[in-house]
């Protein structure tokens, strides 16, 4: 587990997914926290969206680079997870990677 440090919306982290079932994103994997940080800060968990490479394009599937390799992230698979499950910190999405992913959040929930 990670420090108690603040954890902030656009952070990536380590996180240790599994156990999962079904279709579900499995493994230990990098995930950008897509929770807003008044949540963050008071709250043991927070929403993630995984990141992965390889992957098709799907309509809700944001192209990202992160760490120098290309992918995607995936908000079609968010999981709500505890402090404990975050493995190590990785770094930060690229900004502008962050706003497409909360735009696509946007529209995946809109009524």
């Amino acid at each position: 587990m990670v420090s108690p440090s603040p954890v902030s919306r656009g952070d990536v982290f380590l996180v240790a997914l599994n156990p999962t079932r079904g279709q579900e994103i499995q493994k230990t994997r990098p995930c950008v926290v897509v929770s807003p940080d008044e949540l963050n800060a008071h709250m043991g968990t927070f929403i993630v969206a995984p990141l992965i490479t390889g992957s098709r394009s799907y309509p809700f599937r944001v192209p990202c680079c992160f760490e120098g390799k290309q992918g995607h992230v995936v908000p079609d698979q968010l999981r709500t997870v505890d402090r404990e499950r975050l493995v190590k910190h990785l770094g930060v999405l690229p900004e502008l990677t962050l706003f497409e992913v909360l735009e696509v959040l946007q529209d995946m929930f809109a009524v």
